[in-house]
């Protein structure tokens, strides 16, 4: 009994979690690993269980017993042979595999029903069920394996020879079968739960390639989009430049046309009035002339071209200071980081203007600049202690090419800035530049 069972517990279904507990270590590893058991184990079996049923024969088996075993053990591995080159070519669940399956299984319990001992064989049932039967067969097949594992362990072999070996056999059964379903259960979950796995990778996949293809997408709509905001920021500027051009050289160069027809409907009648027409024209060629140079100064920042924005401040505000003969300073304030350079240009563009406003009409005695670099922003503040003015009391801007606070802020919202202006009569004047960094 004893014996009986050590052969049944050899064999219990459990052991195929083992298996499968290994695969999760190393799927490689542990697939060859039951590749080769399913090769030669059936020979190993076959052979350990024969060895003990010949030594135990004299014990437990009748002699036509023996002679049934000695013609069923070649049979079996002749069967085995024939599916070791028969599998080759023939998938699981293929009708090759269920006769081989069911031959098997036939043959080890003939052979148990020799000798309990020979259940070493029938236990193989336990681990290739699944691969070898559809899945509709396969809890059938279990159960035949089942019935005979319970019938090696339950004392007196196949069939029961009295009452309490058939309790003991149905009891057994009843033990194995439970365990062969829970553990088939078992075994249908982890499939699921692998079918799931594989349809989400699948999933995530197909998710990973349709977001690459919208990533390209976005990148090509950015580039269209950049193509676009530099085309519309060179449109902008020939009209700021069409109306600059209109705003001052055109104007003068009207005025000194009319200054010269003057001169010439006069002639020689008054030389003085003709002498005072001129003296205006040549101001108004001298204005213009000074308006051209401003113009072509203000496309190119000269400044840039040698320092970045903190130098190229620094260097205007000392040229300022110098210039206007006023105390100013330049400070930086924050982590300096490198700065777009249209935006640096904007930037620099209005600290020029606003110094510019302040050397004409503030009468001030001293001035700072404060270039803040503050995360995502870069905050520009021009302040003065001059006569300061009302902000509102200034009339509206019409785009004439960068002048004043309009201007400013003309600039600014070109680069999606902003310029706020705070002053008061009599308490200086503290213009704020913020644009994106």
């Amino acid at each position: 009994m004893s014996t009986g069972d050590m052969v049944g517990d050899t064999g219990c279904p459990g052991d195929t979690t083992g298996g499968k507990g290994a695969a999760v270590g190393g799927p490689t590893t542990a697939e060859q690993g039951w590749e080769r058991f399913f090769t030669y184990g059936p020979y190993g079996l076959l052979g350990l269980g024969s060895a003990v049923s010949a030594v135990t024969a004299g014990l437990i088996m009748s002699r036509p017993e023996v002679y049934t075993a000695a013609v069923l053990v070649p049979c079996a591995l002749v069967l085995q042979l024939w599916w070791g080159r028969a599998k080759r070519s023939r998938p699981p669940g293929s009708r090759a595999a269920q006769c081989y399956f069911a031959v098997r299984t036939l043959l080890a319990f003939g052979l148990t029903w020799c000798n309990p001992f020979f259940s070493m064989y029938a236990v193989l049932g336990y681990f290739d069920a699944g691969r070898l039967l559809p899945q509709r067969a396969f809890r059938a097949g279990l159960l035949v394996v089942a019935a005979i594992m319970a019938g090696s362990q339950s004392g007196s072999g196949l069939p029961p020879a009295s009452l309490m070996n058939w309790v003991a056999f149905l009891v057994l059964f009843a033990l194995h079968g439970t365990l062969t379903m829970v553990f088939a259960k078992i075994g249908d979950h982890e499939a699921d739960h692998a079918r799931t796995q594989t349809d989400t990778i699948a999933e995530l996949e197909s998710a990973n390639a349709r977001l690459e293809q919208a990533l390209a997408e976005n990148a090509g709509l950015h580039a269209q989009l950049l193509v676009q905001a530099r085309e519309a920021g060179v449109a902008d500027e020939r009209r700021r430049l069409a109306a600059e051009i209109h705003d001052t050289l055109a104007q003068g160069l009207i005025g000194i046309i009319a200054q010269l027809q003057v001169v010439t409907s006069v002639g020689g009648s008054d030389p003085a009035l003709a002498r005072r027409h001129l003296d205006r024209a040549a101001d108004l060629a001298r204005h213009s002339l000074g308006e051209a140079r401003r113009s072509v100064h203000n496309l190119v920042p000269v400044a840039l071209e040698h320092d970045d924005l903190p130098g190229a401040l620094e260097k205007t505000v000392t040229d300022w200071a110098e210039h206007h003969a006023v105390r100013a300073g330049f400070t930086v304030t924050g982590t300096v980081e490198p700065v777009h350079d249209e935006m640096a240009a904007t930037l620099l563009r209005i600290a020029q203007e606003a110094l510019a406003n302040t050397g004409r009409h503030a009468g001030a005695s001293r001035v700072g600049v404060t270039l803040s670099f503050m995360g995502d922003e870069l905050t520009l503040d021009v302040r003065d202690d001059g006569r300061g003015f009302v902000p509102h009391a200034l009339p509206p801007y019409r785009g004439a090419g960068g002048f004043g606070l309009g201007g400013m802020r003309a600039r600014a919202e070109r680069v999606a800035g902003t310029v706020e202006v705070e002053s008061e009569p009599g308490h200086g004047t503290a213009v704020s530049v913020r644009v994106p960094l």
